[in-house]
Order: structure tokens, then C-alpha cells, then sequence
């Protein structure tokens, strides 16, 4: 595995929303939150920001059936499919779905040379190897894993997931794969209603808070590092904030903080590169949740720089 180098000073990080997802009025999923994030961290200077290539259709079928992958870009998915989706389909979703795969892509290349890296969009966490759900259509995650194993060297892998949903297209695609951990901590009342087997789930009853959120997650961190892996991606959605819409463990900014301390503290100490994608966050006021996921690379910088 390469040894990575941690004296770069400032961390790429990679965003998508310059390629733009047309939705109609009204329509639930706040969109801006990418814009307003990539707005935000360039505001602030921290970090070099760079725009997501697209991913090739190739790379995306070493994980995803090569006939869901054609009928989504050309258009020819079924009503019922893009409906399970939740969106309407538009070029503008093929070229930022495929932007969305790349930018995971092109983070985990930064992580494996300089020790960490995210992407300002990704986590798409309920798409399964031939559909998608709940806003997610190819599994960036899953794609980058297929990917680093496709050549020589990593292997063993941990996916720790900690949106309020469930990561159940990741915990399928990888549930026979005795290489790749899945753990999920998330809401057990919540969606999606019908849940996957994870390699390790954490159910929270809803209004769970900090002080049990943060407890169940001490607990069950040590077991990533006793799986030994090279590379760990953090989905690390903010949707478990008590403001959030679609969540509902009643979270707050602080306690989101802690969280990503403790997962960014267990890849130190044990120099595992680690991939941060952005996940879910459907606070109302949006201003929220945009606050919430710029902490997460901010704690980043702080831990891992």
C-alpha cells in the first residue's frame, strides 16, 4: 500500500456542482447544499478545490450491471425506476451522476498519496449493482472500491456509514465479500423500511441523541480496526441533525463534530488512508446542514493535516 504522504498542506478537495441537476419547482432534494458548501470552504481558504471529472461507463460497470448503467444514460429506465430513484431523468443527471462517481474516484487517489481526501458530493449509499433508490443511482463508494481492487495492492477495505439511513445497496453489493467491512450506524425507524445485512448494523431508536449516538459508536469503531483495512471511506451524511427533515436521531452540530473527530481519530492513529464523501442533509433551514458537512472537513483539516 502506498505510505502516504502527510506534509501536503493543503488538501484537494472535489466537487460536481458544476454540472448542473435540473429539478422541478418544489421538488424535495436541496440541490444548492452542494453549491452553498463548495461556496463556503472557498470563502474560507483552506483547502484547494477542484471540479470532478465524469466517470467512465467501464469503471462504473465493474460494479453496476452493464444494462441498468446503459438504459440510465440513454434514458430507457423505466418510470417505476426513475420514480425509485427520485429524480426525473435529464442529461443534467447523467453528467452529474457520472461527475458524482468521478469526484470519489479522484478523492481516493488523493487519500492513498497524501493520507486523506473528499469530495463535496458522493455517499450515494442506497444504489444497488442494477437500480437505485432514494436519490442514488450508481454507488460511488462501491465503483472506487472496484476500482483500487482492480489493480495491485488494496485489498481489504472499510466503508463506515454513518448517515441516519441505512447503506443498504452498499451492504448487498458487498454482503458476500469477506474483503470489505460494512458497518452503518443509523436510525432503525427510517429509510429505507426494508433493511440489507450489513457486515455490522447499529440501530438507533429515533430521538437517540449525542450521548447514546456517541456511545454505540466508541463501541463499535475498534471492531474497523480489528478488520485490519488499508483504506476506509466515511459516509458521513449530517441527516441525523435534529433540525434534518429525513432524520431522526435528534443530533446536534457538536455531537456531528464529535463523530467525525472519533472516525478521523482511529484513521491516524493508525495511518489508514481515509475518503470522506458527503452523504445526505435535509435540514430546514439548508444553511444547517451546509454547516454541518463544511465541520466535518474542517475537523479533517484540524486531525489529519
Amino acid at each position: 500500500m502506498p505510505h502516504p504522504d502527510k506534509t501536503a498542506s493543503t488538501p484537494r478537495l472535489f466537487y460536481t456542482d458544476h454540472h448542473v441537476l435540473p429539478l422541478p419547482p418544489g421538488h424535495r432534494f436541496p440541490i444548492e447544499k452542494y453549491r452553498l458548501l463548495r461556496e463556503l470552504l472557498e470563502s474560507e481558504g483552506i483547502f484547494t478545490l477542484e471540479p470532478a471529472t465524469l466517470a467512465d461507463l467501464a469503471t462504473i460497470e465493474r460494479i453496476h450491471d452493464p444494462e441498468y448503467v446503459r438504459a440510465f444514460v440513454e434514458g430507457k429506465l423505466p418510470d417505476t425506476a426513475m420514480r425509485r430513484i427520485g429524480f426525473p431523468w435529464s442529461e443534467g443527471l447523467v453528467t452529474r451522476t457520472l461527475a458524482s462517481v468521478g469526484s470519489t474516484m479522484a478523492a481516493t487517489r488523493e487519500a492513498l498519496a497524501f493520507g486523506w481526501s473528499g469530495t463535496l458530493a458522493g455517499g450515494t449509499h442506497h444504489a444497488f449493482r442494477a437500480e437505485g433508490s432514494g436519490y442514488c443511482v450508481f454507488n460511488d463508494i462501491a465503483v472506487a472500491i472496484a476500482s483500487l481492487r482492480a489493480e495491485p495492492g488494496i485489498r481489504r477495505v472499510a466503508v463506515v456509514d454513518l448517515d441516519v439511513h441505512q447503506g443498504d445497496g452498499t451492504a448487498e453489493i458487498f454482503r458476500d465479500d469477506p474483503e470489505v467491512l460494512t458497518l452503518s450506524v443509523h436510525c432503525k425507524n427510517n429509510f429505507p423500511l426494508r433493511k440489507q445485512q450489513s457486515r455490522i448494523d447499529v440501530e438507533l431508536d429515533a430521538d437517540a441523541g449525542d450521548n447514546v449516538y456517541l456511545s454505540k459508536l466508541t463501541d463499535v469503531l475498534p471492531s474497523v480496526l480489528a478488520f485490519s483495512p488499508e483504506i476506509i471511506f466515511y459516509q458521513s451524511g449530517v441527516d441525523g441533525l435534529a433540525e434534518d427533515r429525513l432524520g431522526k436521531l435528534s443530533l446536534t452540530p457538536a455531537g456531528l463534530k464529535e463523530r467525525d473527530r472519533q472516525v478521523m481519530k482511529l484513521a491516524q492513529a493508525a495511518n489508514i488512508p481515509l475518503v470522506i464523501t458527503l452523504g445526505g442533509g435535509y435540514a430546514d433551514p439548508i444553511q444547517l446542514t451546509v454547516e454541518a458537512h463544511a465541520n466535518t472537513f474542517r475537523t479533517a483539516l484540524e486531525i489529519l493535516s
